[in-house]
């Protein structure tokens, strides 16, 4: 962490952070929840965190929890309140509608102790959500909502079995954990018009991106792709990430299939895992990795010769990957594969480290790494972008001291409506 040591901003003060996903997760919105949690607690702040079991992005609970209900840690400063929830293996409407509820069950049941003097809650997390409002206004405190995704839309749009259904249930508590927030976080300005039609005053939305939480690479390339059994002579193309719904998989599996002449590599976990091995099935071309650890993650990306970002053609403003972040750390050029009036086509398009072809595509997919393949040099000037964008907008220091303006501006509001 960059925070010294010693008397901060927030010394003193009293924070709940409620996240359903922490650390030792290591993808997804668990790193930005723990590295704003152990920030703040660097800079004098009490802390506690209010999450659930490790589960992502597997969605089985890591061996070393299976027989936890409640437990109480202390990472980075941190008071980790974990409380047990039920985790589906696979996703519907209906079972993800049991997932949250058994977060919202138990978060409310058993809270951590204490009035914190201000709430602080990341979505998508519907019962996260719901729980900080409820928290808030139970200790009558200010409230702030961190918007990483949105399920209303999520569940319109991800492809999710009884999706339609749901959806409106979604909106409806985002609109309840949302409305009396003293001021909401988004990640990206594509949420702002779906954040203001569950009636938050465009007044009181804030922008807060995230940043790379990521070091860059530091192996030598070729060793790596040595060591993974990557040819040069084959152009690899690596998604790394949450296997789900909306990332749309089957275009890179499909992708390798129109050739033997690419590398389709996908590292991670998630729900439809076992479903794309399937697809893959007689596949040599296709190559399914663990995740990589956090000490070697980097080096894995930077010996890809493309880095892939894959959505449904129906996600449009429901979303914004993290892994954008640590794909533009890496150094190596982006293929998107998604919708291009989408939040996720306007990231890439800022960078200038990427380029976009046209969602659930394959042969349009495979068309775009074989021509960066055919130009080495300038794969390599399209990659290099990623670390300038980093380096220019997506800093840990810059993502850290946005949340801090933001969560000063909530204390000082909450002070002065105590005042009048």
């Amino acid at each position: 962490m960059s925070d010294a040591a010693g008397p901060g901003p927030f010394r003193g003060r009293r924070f709940l952070l409620v996240s359903t996903n922490y650390a030792p997760e290591l993808t997804g919105i668990g790193p930005y929840a723990t590295q704003l949690a152990e920030h703040w607690a660097a800079s004098g702040a009490r802390v506690r965190a209010l999450t659930g079991m490790p589960h992502y992005p597997s969605w089985r609970l890591e061996e070393s929890y299976r027989r936890v209900w409640r437990t109480v840690e202390i990472r980075g400063g941190v008071g980790v309140h974990r409380r047990r929830h039920y985790v589906p293996p696979r996703q519907t409407a209906l079972k993800r509608a049991a997932f949250e509820a058994s977060i919202l069950a138990t978060g409310l049941i058993a809270p951590p102790p204490g009035r914190p003097d201000v709430v602080i809650s990341q979505m998508p997390s519907l019962a996260g959500g719901v729980i900080g409002a409820r928290l808030a206004r139970h200790h009558r405190v200010p409230y702030l909502p961190v918007v990483q995704d949105l399920m209303g839309a999520a569940a319109a749009q991800s492809g999710i079995r009884g999706g339609g259904r749901a959806a409106a249930v979604a909106a409806a508590a985002e609109r309840y954990a949302l409305r009396g927030a003293a001021l909401v976080g988004v990640i990206h300005e594509s949420f702002v018009p779906g954040v203001r039609a569950l009636g938050v005053d465009p007044g009181r939305i804030r922008l807060v991106p995230n940043w790379t939480h990521v070091q860059g690479p530091t192996a030598d390339r070729a060793a790596t792709r040595a060591r993974l059994g990557w040819s040069d002579g084959v152009p690899v193309i690596l998604h790394s990430g949450n296997m789900g719904l909306k990332q749309g998989l089957e275009v890179l599996v499909e992708a390798a299939r129109l050739t033997p002449g690419v590398r389709v590599v996908l590292m991670g976990d998630g729900n439809q895992r076992d479903a794309l091995r399937a697809r893959a099935e007689g596949l040599a071309n296709v190559e399914f990795l663990e995740p990589a650890g956090a000490e070697e993650f980097t080096d894995v990306l930077a010996a890809a010769d493309v880095l892939a970002v894959t959505q449904r053609a129906s996600v449009l403003d429901m979303s914004v990957p993290s892994k954008l972040t640590s794909y533009f750390t890496s150094g190596r050029p982006v293929i998107a594969s998604v919708a291009d009036e989408g939040g996720t086509a306007d990231e890439v398009r800022r960078s200038g480290a990427g380029v976009l072809v046209a969602p659930e595509d394959p042969a349009a997919l495979l068309e775009a790494v074989q021509k960066l393949a055919a130009d080495p040099a300038a794969a390599d000037a399209l990659g290099a972008e990623g670390p300038r964008y980093v380096a220019r907008h997506l800093s840990r220091e810059a993502g850290l001291a946005r949340f801090d303006d933001l969560l000063a501006e909530v204390l000082r509001d909450g002070q002065d409506s105590g005042r009048r």
